[in-house]
């Protein structure tokens, strides 16, 4: 390593400018500088110390091997993360240690007894370690050492250890020197940074290759406090195991009508693949996570490699979940996500511990989750991975958990748990709440995949930092290095990972253009130069991405929009008080309906996209700028002004506002009724027939046809036309005796206008009267306007309801004012009605009809007025129901109601009928016990 940093402080060659900007061909310099770096040795005088990686349980860390130590110490910040406290056992005579200094003595007094640890796939064995309050997180000394399963070779420092086949596997880990303070990237990266003119991370690329300065490191130390908060909930970071009873959500399998039990067949497994299986299994088992079953469930178990080439457990529910219920509950959208970090400065990210595995299955559906192996029957206890709705349930129990948090300074997809603020100060309450949440909900939080307090960090495949996002670089590098299509489908998957970014390149309809019409399986492959420029446009486009500022509502915004002949483009900025900074990138293909429009139009198209677009950022803002280069509303606004046109605006379904034209387009539609063919397609093909139709009729408002009082004269026939000649007076629009026919036909039509008008008014007024209605009398109300009770029928209901009197009159229009009516208040309906409604209360005289009855009151929507309460009925769990006569009514008229019908109609005489209720229950005597008389006796006794 020393070597290496000499190196690097000689070699770098002559710059070919002054300023050292271009120093030499960067990209085969650091390429070069790789190359060498990959066969440099370490160095005798500078060596490293030796570790080894190992893992206890999930957690994994470097292990120190240390010849000088006589027994194996494991850290306590390590114990608490591996979930090892409840192992720990204090030993009755603590042991005295010595430091490697030579003067520092502790006294240790626990322990771990036989922890399984694993050193590689196939490679664990158990040790035993003592407690020791070090920076190392874990220490192997001789009394590991000593095992000849373990041969160490400190001059070639190498580490092997014994598998359970007896072969010798390499555990060493490299350990980066310390002289070097920096990683050595990949020539790609360099070329993909330049090529994006990202100039800081250019410049720590320099560094790199040139000597270090004397400039401060930019990586500052975690803050006290945020140290001081995860040791006050170090719980939150444990291991988790057992089941969590009594929370909100559980998991539910709710199967389909006729679902049977679905099985399958052991799967055969390799010997590597049954000793992981052991492996987890007893893990599981120790954890209670499952326990052995007997259900006629059963779904097989098989592996899958990790990106690490380890095993990961697998079972096949893939016919379970073709019989289950599918939750409807949708996941939150990335973007919406993202879109709330407007204005943060600080970030924090949780990662739960086996997630799926922290929630309960409901225990009617527990056997549903039987998985079948060599080794026997399980089912879980807990929420497994792969079952179809184990996403939304867990989904749910956070937004459960964290209902009052979201979207304040939270925010949860899954098990990534994000906590953003605007102050390290903030942030600080910020993450205790969401810990003291955790912990009193007893979830369990991964510390490895835990970030605390950072100004950037990756979240949901995208980096977020005080700029704003922008895609992870890995993403980037494989947009960058796919292959060139050969296929339709290979341009849909190139296109598919592109189209996710779109939102951070600009003019991306207009870059994908030429590939876009190659999607079609209708058109044929072709792969030209266009489509190879596209694509390579596109792939220099993402390489090139900026990063995207954040909305913030409280920021100045604008919406450019420009449009070509093929595509529509739109920018949303904010400014900062700097500059103006992009927050997202919208294109658009022009629909083709659109394509033949003038610019003008396609120009206000594209800011109507743009609007719908971004809607929920710019609904409900007080101002925003429309930046275009072809403004189409002044021109708009100015051709209305010309002709003469002006706007009238009109509610739904309000055919007033623009009558005639309203009139004139249902006879066109009465028309064409009569014309086109069955399957209506031929409809358009018959407008001009019906426009000539319409044009040549004589109209009664006028008494000429549209065509004769717009042109002058009548529509001529087509062969006498042509075959008869002319009068060229006549056919002269500018003629004297045109221009006087024309104002004679224009005052004709006038003067039948006038005549129609007079007419159409005495035919509507012939029915008119003036409204009876006053103040003080009494009216029926149209039963139209009362909601119904549940389980009523309209049809079965009077037509009118009341009669109630008019308290006064509202408005004064002179073809009927509304009416304010003292409607009762148990009737939730708004007491105004207009004249229509009402009816005026005639009673009828009692000599008319002898014998009969006084006419009763019709219901009221389903109420009527209650005379007093009969008596009360009450069946188990049921609410009570109470037998009410009504008044005016026949006595034998009852009916049984509810309670909280009669509080709402008759209060008061709800609460005197209970309160005589309740005095008769206390003073009721005792019922009578009742004797049980045993089968000897009831035999002897006398039959009554």
């Amino acid at each position: 390593m020393a070597q290496l940093r000499d190196y690097l402080h000689t070699a770098v060659p002559t710059p070919l400018m002054d300023t050292g900007v271009e120093v030499v061909d960067l990209h085969a310099y650091i390429a070069k500088i790789d190359r060498e770096f990959k066969t440099q040795w370490y160095d005798d005088i500078n060596a490293a110390l030796l570790y080894i990686r190992i893992q206890i349980g999930e957690a994994t860390c470097s292990a120190l091997i240390d010849c000088g130590a006589t027994r194996n110490y494991m850290s306590q910040y390590f114990m608490v993360r591996a979930g090892l406290g409840p192992r720990v056992r204090t030993k009755s005579q603590p042991t005295q240690v010595t430091l490697a200094d030579s003067h520092t003595h502790k006294s240790i007094d626990r322990c771990i007894d036989v922890v399984p640890v694993y050193f590689a796939s196939r490679a664990s064995e158990a040790v035993s370690f003592y407690i020791l309050d070090t920076k190392f997180d874990m220490i192997l000394g001789m009394l590991w050492l000593r095992s000849e399963d373990h041969p160490v070779n400190f001059y070639r420092r190498t580490v092997h250890v014994r598998d359970r086949n007896g072969v010798l596997v390499p555990c060493t880990v490299p350990h980066p020197h310390p002289s070097i303070s920096c990683d050595v990237v990949s020539a790609a990266s360099i070329r993909a940074s330049i090529i994006r003119d990202d100039i800081e991370e250019m410049g720590v690329c320099f560094l790199h290759a040139l000597p270090p300065q004397d400039i401060p490191s930019t990586d500052s130390p975690p803050d006290p406090r945020i140290t001081e908060l995860l040791d006050a909930y170090g719980d939150v970071f444990e291991t988790p195991h057992g089941v969590v009873p009594d929370r909100p959500i559980r998991h539910e399998i709710i199967l389909e009508d006729g679902a049977v039990p679905p099985r399958g067949c052991i799967y055969r497994m390799s010997e590597e693949e049954l000793s992981v299986l052991r492996a987890h299994f007893g893990d599981l088992l120790e954890k209670g996570w499952i326990r052995p079953s007997s259900s006629p469930y059963g779904a097989p178990v098989l592996f899958a490699r990790k990106k690490n080439r380890e095993l990961r457990l697998c079972i096949d529910y893939r016919k379970l979940n073709v019989q289950t219920v599918k939750n409807a509950d949708p996941l939150p959208r990335i973007d919406d996500l993202l879109e709330r970090l407007g204005g943060a400065k600080f970030f924090s990210k949780l990662d739960l511990k086996s997630k799926y595995h922290q929630l309960e299955i409901r225990q009617e559906d527990r056997y549903k989750t039987v998985f079948k192996t060599r080794y026997g029957h399980f089912e879980w206890l807990v929420m497994p991975f792969g079952l179809t709705n184990a996403p939304t349930t867990f989904q749910a129990a956070m937004t459960t958990e964290f209902q009052h948090m979201l979207d304040r300074f939270v925010l949860i997809y899954l098990d990534d748990i994000l906590v953003y603020s605007r102050s390290l100060d903030e942030h600080v309450e910020h993450l205790r709440t969401v810990l003291e949440r955790l912990g009193q909900a007893k979830y369990k939080a991964n510390l490895d995949k835990c970030e605390f307090a950072r100004q950037k960090l990756e979240y949901l495949g995208h980096y977020v930092t005080l700029q704003g996002i922008r895609p992870l670089a890995d993403k980037i590098e494989a947009i960058r290095v796919w292959p060139e299509p050969t296929n339709t489908m290979d341009v849909r998957s190139f296109m598919g990972l592109a189209g996710y970014y779109q939102r951070f390149i600009t003019g991306y309809s207009r870059s994908v253009a030429p590939m876009t019409r190659l999607r079609s399986p209708k058109v044929p492959f072709i792969f030209d130069d266009d489509a190879r420029r596209s694509f390579q446009a596109l792939k220099t486009a993402m390489l090139m991405a900026p990063v995207l500022s954040t909305y913030d509502p409280t920021l100045p915004t604008r919406v450019t929009t420009d449009v070509s002949g093929y595509g529509i483009g739109a920018v949303l900025e904010q400014h900062d008080g700097d500059d103006w900074h992009p927050v997202e990138y919208f294109s658009h293909k022009v629909p083709p309906i659109n394509s033949l429009d003038d610019a003008r139009k396609k120009e206000l198209l594209a800011f109507v996209m743009a609007l719908k677009r971004w809607r929920h950022f710019l609904l409900g803002r007080r101002r925003f700028t429309w930046v275009t280069d072809n403004n189409p509303l002044t021109y708009y606004k100015m051709h209305d002004k010309e002709s003469g046109t002006k706007m009238k605006p009109s509610s739904t379904r309000h055919p007033q506002t623009d009558g005639q034209t309203e009139r004139a387009q249902q006879t066109a539609q009465m028309m064409l009724r009569t014309l086109i063919r069955p399957d209506q397609k031929d409809w358009v093909d018959r407008l001009p027939d019906i426009e000539f139709a319409y044009n040549t009729s004589l109209h009664p408002a006028i008494s000429v046809t549209p065509f004769e009082l717009h042109h002058g004269g009548q529509k001529g026939r087509i062969f006498a036309d042509l075959l008869l000649p002319r009068t060229a007076a006549i056919d002269a629009s500018c003629s004297p005796a045109s221009v006087r026919k024309y104002r004679e036909l224009m005052a004709q039509a006038r003067a039948n206008m006038q005549k129609t008008q007079v007419r159409m008014h005495q035919q509507a007024n012939r029915h008119r009267v003036p409204c009876p209605i006053r103040a003080g009398d009494l009216v029926w109300v149209s039963a139209e306007e009362f909601a119904l009770e549940q389980d009523v029928s309209r049809k079965l209901l009077p037509k009118w309801f009341g009669p109630w009197p008019v308290r006064s009159a509202a408005g004064d229009e002179p073809d009927g004012p509304s009416f304010v009516i003292n409607i009762p208040p148990h009737l939730t309906v708004h007491p105004v009605f207009h004249a229509s409604k009402p009816q005026t209360y005639t009673p009828a005289k009692s000599d008319d009809f002898p014998g009969r009855r006084s006419q009763d009151p019709p219901s009221m929507d389903g109420h009527q007025e209650v005379d007093r309460v009969i008596t009360d009925r009450k069946y188990g769990s049921k609410p009570r129901q109470y037998k009410v006569a009504f008044k005016a009514c026949d006595p034998n008229d009852t009916r049984w109601i509810s309670g909280t019908d009669l509080k709402a109609s008759a209060p008061l005489i709800y609460a005197h009928y209970e309160r005589q209720r309740l005095a008769q229950g206390t003073s009721r005597p005792a019922p009578p016990t009742r004797t049980v008389v045993p089968p000897s006796d009831r035999q002897l006794r006398p039959r009554r």
